[in-house]
């Protein structure tokens, strides 16, 4: 809807989010407020950009936690999100006292797999019962751009770690180029990995629950450090870390070298997040920039 104000014309768009891509279901509703003049030539032109202000109206979630030990498996996770989705839409709409009258689009991640298709059911189905535009979003991109809207980032360089992702990343030439990445399994799988391995609850997320663990340890024990480059490599101190941990496990309580769930957790932590800070700082370097998201 367009508002006049002084001389300048703003045009606001208000979006419905879905993002189901992993074990945590979210629904968000963004305003996005835009000079008329650029709004009309994104659409016109798709040059983008920068609005004048974002505001996240709502902000609901609901996270699948599979048993003790135990990863989540695809068809279970597509269950959680098929199950809950309709409540934390309505929970949504309820937050950002609005209707589904007030919406201007509905975007979704998109991408393989059930969980995705599960909310990407969910969106296409609400957008031709309500009648607004369906955008597909990358995932990545998606986790990017939302990160600068609450920043005020203008041009970071973007660590972008999660379950399944561990890169460096820069907007370069119209679009955003990996400078590093993780020549195996990314940081969230490693932590994911370990968790199960020492019996980490998944509740709220087991990198959460590793974080608090290697706040009581004291031994940093020495593991595999693989940068290569501006890359990475977890799989090698994975296997490592494992083989560790059952050695450990087996000494008596009382012997002086042993090396508790805290103190590994420690070591995996710090380690890992050294990899990351170098290869962050050497692409800082290379594009000159100042700004880290």
């Amino acid at each position: 809807m367009g508002e006049g104000e002084g001389e300048q014309t703003k045009r606001t768009v208000v979006a419905l989010g879905l993002e189901g891509s992993a074990n945590k279901l979210g629904v968000g509703i963004v305003r996005h407020t835009y000079l008329a003049s650029d709004y009309e030539e994104m659409m016109e032109k798709g040059r983008p950009h920068k609005p004048l202000d974002v505001e996240v109206l709502a902000n609901v979630r609901d996270t699948y936690n599979p048993p003790v030990g135990e990863g989540f498996l695809p068809r279970d996770t597509a269950m959680h999100h098929r199950d809950h989705a309709i409540r934390l839409i309505k929970q949504a709409f309820k937050d950002a006292g609005m209707t589904r009258r007030d919406l201007d689009l509905i975007a979704f991640t998109q991408g393989m797999g059930a969980p995705l298709a599960t909310v990407a059911v969910v969106a296409r189905t609400l957008a031709q019962l309500w009648e607004v535009d369906l955008v597909g979003v990358n995932h990545c991109i998606g986790h990017i751009e939302m990160g600068r809207a609450i920043t005020g980032a203008d041009n970071p360089v973007v660590l972008y770690v999660s379950g399944g992702n561990t890169q460096v990343i820069a907007y370069s030439q119209q679009r955003y180029r990996i400078f590093g990445e993780t020549l195996d399994i990314a940081i969230g799988n490693c932590l994911d990995r370990f968790a199960r391995v020492i019996r980490v609850p998944n509740a709220p997320s087991p990198g959460y629950n590793i974080e608090q663990y290697a706040k009581q340890g004291k031994v940093l024990a020495e593991l595999p450090y693989t940068v290569k480059g501006m890359d990475v490599s977890f799989s090698g101190m994975l296997s490592y870390v494992e083989a560790l941990a059952k050695q450990e496990q087996r000494k008596a309580d009382d012997d002086p070298t042993k090396l508790t769930p805290e103190d590994m957790c420690y070591s995996l932590q710090e380690t890992m997040f050294a990899m990351l800070v170098e290869i962050t700082e050497r692409a800082m370097a290379h594009i000159g920039s100042k700004e880290v998201l």
